[in-house]
């Protein structure tokens, strides 16, 4: 008769013992891919947000590796300053105000001509609700490199419906970028242009910007169409 199978339980090896990481003498590395981003790469970031959350149905779980110097959205110093890069901002609020369900949005808008994909949307947008707290954000981009957009965004599905806050990224300048000496030189400003009306959202976009919309509501209709995802984005 043939031996039985042997039941072994796959674990995780570590051979790093506390002698190994002891001492003085540790190398200091080279300065690796530390790359500066400006408004324009912060608006690609919050478009690739968005793209995230549009598919929250395939996509549970989404991170960012690289976090601080090397293409990441925090910059330091040894010793010295430490600053947030453009592409910070999106990334943190959407992370704060995205919770609950991803409502289906559908978008009609114009569109332009791009060297590469052909003519796209103008305006990205996609908008999320927590039931248990009450509480809505949208998220909208706006990739015309000339022109503002004045958006109108439908939200009488929730019913009654109050406006939190609106906080935009933006610069006239969309190569401009943060640093050691003018760590604040971009960052989301509050929009004054956003009004509620009759369940009925105005804002206006500036070119190349990012843009998060906070809202306190009551739960939506049952008809509103959505996905929900699983984890906390």
């Amino acid at each position: 008769m043939p031996d039985a199978p042997v039941q072994r339980r796959p674990g995780l090896v570590d051979d790093v013992r506390s002698d190994d990481i002891r001492g003085t003498d540790w190398p200091v590395a080279p300065r690796v891919a530390e790359d500066v981003y400006s408004v324009a790469d912060a608006v690609v970031v919050g478009s690739l947000l968005i793209t995230l959350l549009k598919h929250a149905d395939r996509v549970s779980s989404a991170c960012l590796s690289m976090l601080v110097n090397a293409m990441a959205p925090i910059r330091a110093e040894a010793g010295a300053d430490v600053w947030r890069q453009t592409t910070f901002y999106p990334f943190a609020l959407t992370s704060r105000w995205a919770r609950g369900t991803v409502l289906d949005v559908r978008v009609q808008c114009e569109t332009h001509e791009t060297k590469d994909h052909g003519r796209v949307p103008v305006i990205d947008v996609v908008a999320t609700h927590d039931q248990d707290a009450q509480a809505a954000a949208v998220f909208l981009v706006n990739r015309s490199p000339v022109d503002a957009q004045t958006v109108e965004v439908d939200l009488r599905a929730f019913g009654p419906i109050e406006l939190v806050g609106t906080r935009s990224l933006f610069d006239a300048d969309p190569y401009a970028t943060n640093s050691a000496g003018d760590p604040l030189r971009v960052v989301p400003r509050a929009n004054d242009t956003a009004r509620l009306s009759d369940g009925v959202l105005l804002v206006e976009l500036p070119a190349v910007s990012w843009t998060v919309v906070t809202l306190r509501s009551s739960p939506p209709k049952s008809t509103c169409r959505s996905r929900s995802f699983g984890s906390k984005f």
